[in-house]
């Protein structure tokens, strides 16, 4: 599909008010996506499990008004807040000729977490996939009729606009977004896995270990833009391109010594990318070392398939298969817990996707 098929061309204007709500989840990328074009449109393909505890839930009430100007308030964790203006209001501004009812309402965004918001477990993913969600059902609320199909594609095509891998949470278990060679994709939306997926990979866990539960001190947008000129970004999106050829093979074998290096690379290779930008920067703290070193002592001492991976953060996911459920969850409190912050861990497991909430 192109761009232009997502723009809204009629709807019912005569619709005063309503309510929606819906909860959409974050997503771990285990192909990374690091650097994007204009638009949102991504550098290198990436391939992410969705997850299922980790979520955000958003409720977005219109009501009718006549001023054109773009009009919003948004609550957060059941407080007005300011400081999430200024992205909405951009948000606002890219999808406004997809949406084009956007300036008939006002609208009241309540919003609220079931994790650390800014502390690197892709909080704008979750949250910019739920309003997205709630602008596709305003849109049903003023006499669209769409197939689910359609609803989804052009909800992960408006979240892309908020967040980049905002477009990756609409739905699960594995999502590809970014035009590639190896699985069906597009640089406009994430699009279900299409390829087969080995047991070994269902009701797959990460338990998110919070380092640090403060806000980044590099946002991912500016890390992005790090990538304009970067001396290895051209070998980077290409590794990126094979890497994910190599796990699609991987997913479908069931090789899970192979999906521990292909993931952990990723990992290191992204956080290697801030590293060597300029200007450079850490975001990884000592704990996240610390955590790391642990997990590969563990691995090698019980022939395990633990492993972790990271996002552009000082977290850590820690990823397993779930016949290892009982034992990584031991080794977790016994060895890990204490470079957590207070001890904090979050268990999680592959989900399904973002869910309407009913009225």
């Amino acid at each position: 599909m192109k761009a232009e098929d997502f723009i809204l061309k009629n709807y019912n204007s005569s619709v005063e008010s309503g309510s929606v709500k819906w909860e959409s989840p974050s997503n771990i990328a285990l192909i990374k996506y690091w650097g994007k074009k204009e638009n949102q449109i991504p550098e290198n393909p990436s391939i992410s499990f969705t997850l299922s505890n980790c979520k955000t839930i958003t409720k977005l009430t219109y009501t009718k008004k006549e001023t054109k100007d773009f009009s919003f308030d948004v609550y957060f964790e059941g407080k007005q807040n300011e400081a999430f203006k200024p992205k909405i209001q951009t948000f606002f501004e890219r999808i406004e000729a997809y949406v084009p009812f956007l300036r008939d309402y006002h609208f009241k965004i309540e919003t609220s977490n079931t994790f650390p918001h800014s502390s690197g477990i892709a909080s704008s993913a979750s949250g910019m996939s739920a309003l997205a969600l709630c602008l596709m059902s305003v849109e049903v609320d003023l006499g669209t009729d769409y197939t689910s199909e359609y609803f989804n594609k052009k909800a992960s095509f408006l979240a892309r606009l908020g967040s980049g891998s905002a477009c990756r949470s609409i739905e699960g278990e594995l999502v590809v977004w970014g035009q590639n060679e190896s699985a069906e994709s597009s640089d406009l939306y994430g699009i279900k896995f299409d390829g087969e997926v080995h047991s070994n990979f269902n009701n797959y866990q990460d338990t998110i270990l919070l380092v640090d539960k403060g806000e980044k001190q590099v946002s991912s947008t500016v890390g992005h833009k790090l990538m304009y000129g970067h001396p290895f970004a051209q070998q980077r999106f290409a590794q990126a391109h094979e890497n994910l050829a190599k796990l699609k093979a991987v997913l479908a074998s069931g090789d899970l010594q192979s999906f521990v290096e292909i993931v952990e690379s990723e990992a290191l290779t992204l956080h290697a990318m801030m590293m060597t930008s300029m200007p450079y920067f850490i975001l990884m703290k000592p704990n996240t070392l610390e955590i790391i070193n642990k997990i590969w002592k563990h691995r090698e001492e019980n022939n395990s398939n633990v492993c972790f991976t990271l996002d552009a953060g000082a977290n850590v996911h820690v990823l397993y298969p779930e016949n290892e459920k009982e034992s990584v969850l031991n080794f977790i409190k016994k060895e890990l817990t204490v470079f957590c912050q207070n001890g904090h861990f979050i268990t999680d497991v592959v989900g399904k996707g973002a869910q309407l909430i009913k009225k």
